[in-house]
């Protein structure tokens, strides 16, 4: 037998119906919000990812799966979205679009990492970007949108974790005096000890236990905001205060690329152990420019999937799906059975029947297995009567109601609110 790749895995029933519930209420929030559809290739240019995510970070130096076509092209399967969001952006021409350009994107990303609880080497996000304009009431409406999605899919206790990397010309002191904090302690893991020459903000985002202790006392970028950035930073915890949103100001907080400016922040959710990430994001002011368009600023997120929906609450047990499930005793009525079934689907309403003749008993035994609302029964006497038996599973309840009249009279008893 031939198994799935491992840090691959199949999603099934009734798993894929719990997916389909959260994703249909994010696209619900992004219409709310103004945002608009993208879907993009897996596929992309290597040197897409490169020039954008950082060739020093983990993601281009350890984990791309990349490869060369047969054309000798190198092509990378995409390791996160908002880089081929901004390529597909500017070769479209989108940016002639009038005001703040507003996109999502749901779909699987591909990172080869050791997979563990909630993390695998292909992996899912609901990703939202808003590119065009640079105003802290943006970065709230963005922050306010991602907490909306996760409240909406009955994600409980969270905690917004907020930082600013500033501008690039607020690090340039910063980076100085982070170096030589870095190079003053020794003990770095190998990875560490290249990051402190190449890219010393990178070291920040080590999920090495020893080096995270290595890093108590280090400079907090926060004390080096200029005052545009500084005044940036304020009006957005400004806003957040507004809105009566909790956060928690966390001065190491870098997130895992190197295209991130000024806004980042993360949410957390207990469960997930140390990586305990739901979902994070922040500005990307400079990221439109490097891939040779104008100098657009742009801010984001990524929710992951898996993560999320290993946080969420289980579906109530015992609930049952909006099916109905026809039976039929006897060649006439299962001939009405098949007419009604089709009936029922014209109304909207998910409906089954049995095609391999079995017992009425045998019948009922798979609506039950189905998880179906009800029973829709018809026998000789309902046929010469004009009626159907409709038993309700949940409770054990039964009606007779007008065979004419049926699929309406179900429909909207499905659909009548609790």
């Amino acid at each position: 037998m031939i198994r799935a790749i491992r840090g691959m895995r199949d999603l099934l029933p009734p798993e894929t119906e719990r997916w389909q519930q959260v994703e249909l209420a994010a696209r619900e929030l992004f219409r709310r919000y103004g945002y608009q559809e993208l879907r993009l290739p897996l596929l992309e240019r290597t040197e897409l990812f490169a020039r954008s995510i950082g060739a020093e970070t983990d993601i281009v130096a350890k984990e791309m799966y990349t490869f060369t076509d047969r054309h000798g092209d190198s092509v990378t399967l995409r390791p996160e979205a908002t880089a081929q969001v901004v390529r597909a952006f500017l070769e479209h021409g989108l940016a002639k679009a009038p005001g703040v350009k507003k996109y999502f994107l749901i779909g699987p990303m591909f990172r080869y990492e050791r997979p563990q609880k909630g993390r695998y080497r292909q992996f899912h996000q609901i990703n939202c970007e808003a590119l065009g304009s640079d105003a802290p009431e943006l970065d709230a409406e963005v922050i306010l949108l991602l907490l909306d999605i996760l409240r909406e899919v009955g994600l409980g206790q969270v905690k917004l974790l907020l930082n600013s990397l500033g501008c690039p010309g607020c690090q340039v002191d910063f980076k100085a005096e982070l170096k030589l904090f870095l190079f003053d302690r020794e003990g770095w893991c190998p990875d560490c000890e290249r990051r402190r020459a190449v890219n010393a903000l990178r070291v920040f985002d080590c999920k090495s236990a020893h080096c995270q202790g290595l890093l108590q006392g280090a400079p907090a970028l926060v004390d080096f905001l200029c005052p545009d950035c500084a005044r940036h930073y304020a009006r957005i915890k400004e806003l957040l205060g507004r809105f009566q949103v909790d956060f928690e100001e966390q001065p190491r907080l870098v997130r895992g690329l190197d295209y991130y400016t000024r806004t980042t922040f993360e949410v957390t959710a207990a469960g997930l152990g140390a990586q305990d990430a739901v979902a994070g994001g922040g500005r990307y002011n400079g990221l439109i420019r490097e891939l040779g368009g104008p100098d657009l600023p742009g801010i984001g997120f990524a929710i992951g999937q898996e993560r999320l929906m290993e946080v969420l609450p289980p579906t109530a047990a015992g609930a049952r799906r909006e099916l109905l499930f026809l039976a039929y005793v006897g060649e006439a009525a299962r001939d009405r059975a098949l007419a009604l079934l089709y009936e029922l689907r014209q109304q909207g309403l998910a409906a089954l029947m049995d095609f391999d003749h079995r017992s009425l008993k045998s019948q009922m035994s798979l609506a039950d297995r189905l998880q179906a609302a009800a029973a829709v029964i018809l026998g000789e006497s309902e046929l010469e009567e004009g009626v159907a038996q409709v038993k309700w599973l949940a409770d054990s309840r039964q009606e007779r109601l007008p065979l004419a009249e049926l699929a309406g009279s179900l429909a909207a008893r499905l659909r009548a609110p609790a």
